[in-house]
């Protein structure tokens, strides 16, 4: 692919501005726009570092399991607990935001960071928003918070069943959709995904085996994120809000296992599908590992 038509795709992809990919590629305005108007071309060593940038935004085909195997190992080391992270507010804080933010802008959410921040810890009304997106990120702040709490007052007796994925849906959904809460009884499918979603009369025995395999000690722990991830995904339990408890699933699963819990950037959601697509219809979970490892450094990153 040419370098203009990829700067063209990850500025779509991340809904960066000019500025912002600029920024990113440690170059400035007046270059990033000749180069995205072809007036000029990139040297080779920019042309590595625009190809590297579209392959992190939009994703790799294949996965190389050297590569995939060492950033999970410098993932694996970064552990923390429900306890460490209750001693000093300003983490929650940071977690909330980041996580509200980037898990509602995948879902389609046009709040900005600051609007986040606004609404969440401001309490403000923001008349360029619409009722939903304030209501989706008041009730997934809520949700958080209430998933913390259940880990802390649990400790080692705290478990991920069907009541508890069905308080998640309540949470996140609550005023949003009239069966928040319930398991749907319809069929369903992803707009331009090839995914086939579980059949609805299916879905308490293919939750019993989901359960089943949250418990596999034969994985390490972000192999076990990437399948368990992929496999509720794939269930898809619930009519709407899948994506946003899937993924704060996640968050409670990393913990549950003393570490940094992923968080999921919004600029990478075509990546993320996709690789939850190839774990999902090719078995191949190798690139979603590398990716979650990924966003457990992101998250670190975040919070230092």
């Amino acid at each position: 692919m040419k370098y203009d038509d990829q700067l063209h795709r990850v500025l779509t992809a991340t809904g960066w501005t000019q500025e912002q990919l600029a920024h990113k590629l440690g170059v400035s305005f007046a270059t990033l726009n000749s180069w995205v108007n072809r007036r000029s071309k990139p040297r080779a060593k920019a042309l590595v570092t625009i190809d590297k940038l579209y392959l992190d935004i939009v994703g790799v085909e294949s996965a190389d399991p050297i590569l995939v195997e060492t950033t999970k190992k410098s993932a694996l080391e970064l552990h923390t607990s429900i306890k460490q992270l209750l001693k000093d507010q300003s983490v929650i804080d940071k977690l909330t935001l980041y996580l509200t933010y980037h898990t509602n802008t995948i879902e389609g959410s046009t709040m900005t960071l600051a609007d986040v921040e606004d609404v969440l810890f401001d309490n403000k009304v923001l008349a360029n928003r619409t009722a939903t997106e304030h209501a989706e990120a008041r009730n997934h702040q809520a949700t958080l918070h209430w998933i913390i709490d259940e880990i802390y007052n649990k400790g080692s007796t705290f478990v991920i069943d069907e009541d508890l994925i069905c308080n998640i849906n309540l949470r996140l959904m609550n005023g949003i959709i009239a069966n928040a809460g319930q398991l749907r009884t319809h069929t369903v499918r992803i707009s331009g995904a090839y995914v086939p979603l579980a059949n609805w009369h299916k879905i308490p025995e293919l939750l019993d085996e989901f359960f089943q395999n949250l418990d596999n000690s034969s994985l390490d722990a972000i192999s076990l994120l990437a399948r368990t991830h992929a496999q509720f995904e794939k269930i898809h339990p619930f009519s709407d809000g899948n994506g946003r408890a899937g993924r704060l699933l996640m968050f409670a699963q990393a913990l549950k296992l003393s570490y940094i819990p992923p968080i999921v950037a919004k600029e990478r959601k075509y990546a993320y599908y996709k690789y939850l697509e190839a774990a999902q219809t090719k078995d191949n979970y190798l690139p979603l590992e590398q990716f979650i490892a990924e966003s457990m450094q992101f998250t670190n990153n975040i919070l230092d």
